[in-house]
């Protein structure tokens, strides 16, 4: 974790955003503007916490500036705290592939920048293992309605560097704000 001042209870819910409670598992994805993301998850029943950050670059404790610049190398993600006996990994997955568009490379509608890649960042094996074959199957779904190759990176999970404050579930802050996030309609 960094150092990055943030509120250590989640805007929505009161929980704590730094902890891994007994039984809950972390799970990590990039799916264009982390804003987007993290509410397409704090919703689903089974998701303890969100945190929004940054990971995969190759600075420490890099800043939305540095990130937006592009020479951070960072990606803008979401990290889960879960329940896998509410929700499963496979179930998360789901929802991942459906929420956006995987195979835009480095942008997400009209966000550009090596921040907005798609990323499933793992922390076990078994994350791994199911990470790499949702991907093959999703890709088949794609095939099928006409589109190209999914441009995800998986691999096991980097360091998460929190965000800003300010960025920390900012859709419920400001429900009005801008949300690029947009799935293809199609099914998993």
């Amino acid at each position: 974790m960094n150092t990055m001042p943030h509120a250590s209870a989640h805007f929505v819910n009161g929980k704590n955003v730094d902890v891994l409670p007994a039984g809950m598992e972390y799970a990590m994805f990039g799916l264009g503007c982390f804003w987007g993301a993290e509410r397409k998850f704090w919703q689903l029943e089974g998701v303890s916490v969100t945190s929004v950050g940054y990971t995969g670059g190759n600075n420490e404790h890099p800043t939305y500036q540095q990130v937006c610049s592009g020479i951070s190398n960072h990606n803008e993600i979401v990290r889960l705290v879960y329940n896998p006996a509410v929700i499963s990994y496979q179930q998360l997955l789901e929802h991942f592939w459906q929420a956006h568009n995987p195979t835009q490379g480095d942008r997400q509608g009209n966000d550009k920048g090596t921040q907005y890649r798609s990323g499933i960042y793992t922390f076990s094996e078994s994350q791994l293992k199911l990470a790499n074959e949702s991907k093959e199957s999703f890709q088949q779904v794609l095939s099928q309605a006409g589109f190209g190759a999914i441009t995800t990176e998986i691999m096991t999970a980097p360091i998460f560097y929190f965000a800003e404050d300010y960025h920390q579930q900012y859709l419920a802050k400001e429900p009005n704000g801008y949300c690029g996030l947009g799935g293809l309609g199609l099914t998993y």
